[in-house]
């Protein structure tokens, strides 16, 4: 396991494509606020609202998917995140078809980042006790298959350069996140309360008194074992193309 950071010498523009509301703040909140803070430029783009996100059957999903965006947007404006949009997908019905890898071409090649964050397809049982939920393993397949080949090739989807001037676009990096296979893992200590802080935003999604709930947050902390001192970190697998 590599405990290096990223070692950028500029800053990037980086773009976040995930699920649901929420997703980021979870999967890499405490990474993004660093990002945020050392002056990268950090947009998120979402496939869904979250409109299913919670048990009450006598909740509207689309109002609760309209509240889970302000959610995101505070959230978002916590860590300092410069944009927050959203495709028009259901939450639960994420499916990584052709047309979905168009629009997500779309979306990359309007923001050309450098550096794209998902999360990865592959963690379908992250441990012993836990099944992924099939919209974050569908949003990792469709975003990995859009950032290669599709979004840095000009055969691909053309019209996308003839009708909306949008060019080809190779991204440098891919970081998935929400992975069990990581090659990076960062020491994100300091950034840990911002990212608690994005979560607290998302109220909706949870259920129990915010102290119980800090609480739990916090059994993520590890002792290293060169320090003795009670760390956090945030786990990726990182592909490099350039």
């Amino acid at each position: 396991m590599n405990f290096e950071p990223e070692n950028w010498t500029i800053n990037k523009r980086i773009l976040v494509i995930l699920a649901h509301p929420d997703d980021p703040d979870f999967f890499c909140g405490a990474m993004l606020s660093r990002w945020c803070q050392q002056g990268h430029e950090v947009h998120y783009c979402l496939l869904t609202k979250g409109q299913k996100g919670g048990q009450d059957v006598n909740i509207n999903p689309d109002q609760l998917g309209e509240l889970r965006v302000l959610e995101q947007e505070a959230a978002a404006k916590e860590l300092g995140v410069k944009s927050v949009e959203f495709l028009d997908y259901v939450d639960g019905e994420v499916i990584p078809d052709l047309a979905m890898r168009k629009k997500i071409v779309r979306v990359i090649r309007k923001w050309k980042p450098e550096i794209l964050v998902t999360c990865d397809p592959l963690n379908l049982f992250p441990n012993d006790s836990h099944i992924n939920h099939p919209d974050h393993r569908a949003a990792g397949q469709v975003v990995v298959d859009a950032a290669f080949p599709a979004s840095g090739s000009a055969m691909f989807f053309p019209e996308l350069i003839r009708n909306e001037n949008l060019a080809p676009h190779s991204v440098e990096e891919i970081w998935l996140s929400a992975t069990s296979a990581g090659n990076l893992s960062v020491d994100l200590t300091d950034y840990f309360d911002s990212k608690l802080r994005a979560i607290h935003c998302h109220r909706s999604q949870i259920d129990v008194p915010l102290e119980q709930f800090d609480a739990m947050m916090r059994q993520r902390f590890i002792t290293d074992p060169v320090t003795n001192k009670e760390v956090f970190y945030e786990q990726f697998r990182r592909i490099k193309f350039l």
